[in-house]
């Protein structure tokens, strides 16, 4: 019996009846060999293929495919195949809860990969939390959230802004406009920048906020106009962002003096609006595609040939590619009848993988993981040219807008 096993033993003895009742996945051996079985582990895929997200929802389902096909190719996990199950939420958070139920209780998924907004995210969390399941999410995100049940592989808002916010404030100046989609991402992702902002004596002008699926951004690029900001901050997201760039490039607006900077506008958006709508602007993200290293070489070449010379890779699709394969290498690490989402859950902690954008790690504490920010301009053909980039990995900290919370590997701490 390896160590993982007798832990995870321990705590179902701890727990005692009453609390096997109400955690139905505390399983014993016999009923936790059901995600083991016939040669094949199922895991749920569980993205958006239609509705306003899709445009990006689509490449985090490409990535995942290819990732579960490469691991399948070389043996599998201990000579188990991996075997996705891909529904379609729609772009809808309630449809999201209601795929998510269906992957874990009837088809018996150890894990699930998936969503790209929050909204999706906080619809499925409950789905996971109640039935002691792991939820794979890719996308960078807000924060302030400290689940047991969640491997978060995308970007808090530390790693985003720590050195985004200063280096564009130098570099444009101190009038500020902020500009994002209507929900709980680019609230929270503001309000860190404005504590960011605060101590950089920046003046924020306007704060506004569209509906998600927002086209029509005249009233928008008129305030643009008027105001004359120095930097347009953007947390717009799925094809508002098409939309919002198309027409400030129509409206003739210069991004030389007034740039729209981005934590959300990736190489993906960039396609489906046309390099010329993009060039100038900044974003902020742990990867780019034109990255040089062997490990995103290869990504990238393996990523095209498998879905389309055309194809774009992005920082969410490379957190999509990556986490599936911590989860293979969490799951290399346990006995057949060992492996469970609880189990995978501890094996991962502090697990390693060398990422497209450079060496990557879990976080024991808080399930997030350590990444290497960097900051990009977009070029007419579509790339952007890498700036700057950390030193270092970053550790993530998704209480850093909250100094007096932490969240650690026993739950959500005051400080």
């Amino acid at each position: 019996m390896n160590k993982n096993r007798r832990e995870f033993l321990k705590i179902g003895a701890a727990a005692g009846t009453a609390s096997l009742v109400g955690f139905p996945h505390i399983w014993s051996k016999n009923s936790s060999l059901a995600f083991a079985q016939d040669g094949e582990i199922k895991v749920g895929v569980l993205f958006s293929l239609t509705g306003t997200t899709a445009i990006i929802e689509e490449s985090l389902n490409k990535a995942t495919l290819m990732a579960i096909e490469e691991i399948n190719a070389n043996g599998g996990i201990n000579g188990l195949k991996i075997t996705p199950v891909v529904e379609d939420p729609a772009s809808d958070p309630a449809t999201f809860a209601e795929k998510a139920r269906k992957l874990v209780l009837s088809d018996r998924c150890v894990s699930v990969f998936g969503a790209y907004t929050s909204a999706s995210r906080k619809a499925v969390l409950p789905v996971f939390e109640k039935q002691e399941n792991l939820f794979w999410y890719p996308t960078l995100y807000e924060g302030r959230e400290c689940s047991k049940n969640v491997i978060y592989t995308g970007a808090v808002p530390n790693q985003q802004q720590d050195d985004f916010i200063p280096w564009l404030v130098e570099k444009f100046g101190k009038r500020w406009y902020l500009i994002g989609s209507n929900y709980i991402y680019p609230k929270e992702e503001n309000n860190y920048c404005k504590k960011l902002l605060e101590g950089l004596g920046v003046e924020v002008i306007a704060e506004e906020y569209v509906p998600l699926g927002h086209s029509e951004f005249s009233s928008v690029i008129n305030k643009f106009r008027s105001e004359k900001p120095n930097v347009i901050f953007s947390t717009v997201v799925g094809d508002s962002v098409v939309a919002l760039h198309r027409q400030y490039r129509a409206a003739g607006l210069d991004p030389a003096t007034m740039p729209m900077a981005s934590l959300t506008t990736s190489e993906n958006e960039v396609a489906a609006m046309g390099g010329d709508a993009a060039a100038g602007h900044f974003t902020s993200a742990p990867y780019f595609m034109v990255f040089d290293s062997p490990e995103n070489q290869r990504f990238v070449e393996a990523y095209r040939s498998r879905w389309g010379g055309d194809k774009v890779t992005h920082f969410v699709s490379e957190a999509a590619y990556f986490q599936v394969h911590l989860f293979k290498q969490a799951v290399a690490k346990l006995a057949a009848g060992d492996i469970g989402p609880l189990t995978i859950r501890e094996a991962v902690k502090s697990e390693e993988y060398k990422a497209p954008q450079g060496l990557v790690k879990v976080e024991p504490e808080n399930l997030h993981c350590w990444l290497r920010p960097k900051i990009g301009q977009c070029k007419a053909d579509g790339q952007f040219e890498i700036l700057t980039q950390s030193a270092d990995w970053l550790e993530p900290n998704p209480y850093s807008a909250y100094p007096n919370q932490k969240c650690t590997a026993e739950g959500l701490k005051q400080v």
